[in-house]
């Protein structure tokens, strides 16, 4: 199951880097591209909102 960017997201940035597929962009509120997610959860892992969980 893909991992999705909620509400909270405050744009930070901190996500994007942590991504090894590049399946995260860049706006107001982040994004996952479920088609790429490698569901490994190092994005939810350093998000300091807690605003990525999985997407069930």
């Amino acid at each position: 199951m893909a991992y999705k960017i909620t509400d909270d997201c405050a744009a930070c940035g901190t996500c994007i880097d942590e991504c090894a597929v590049g399946a995260i962009s860049a706006g107001d509120k982040y994004n996952i591209d479920a088609d790429l997610c490698a569901e490994c959860g190092a994005c939810a892992d350093v998000c300091p909102m807690g605003a990525i969980v999985k997407d069930e």
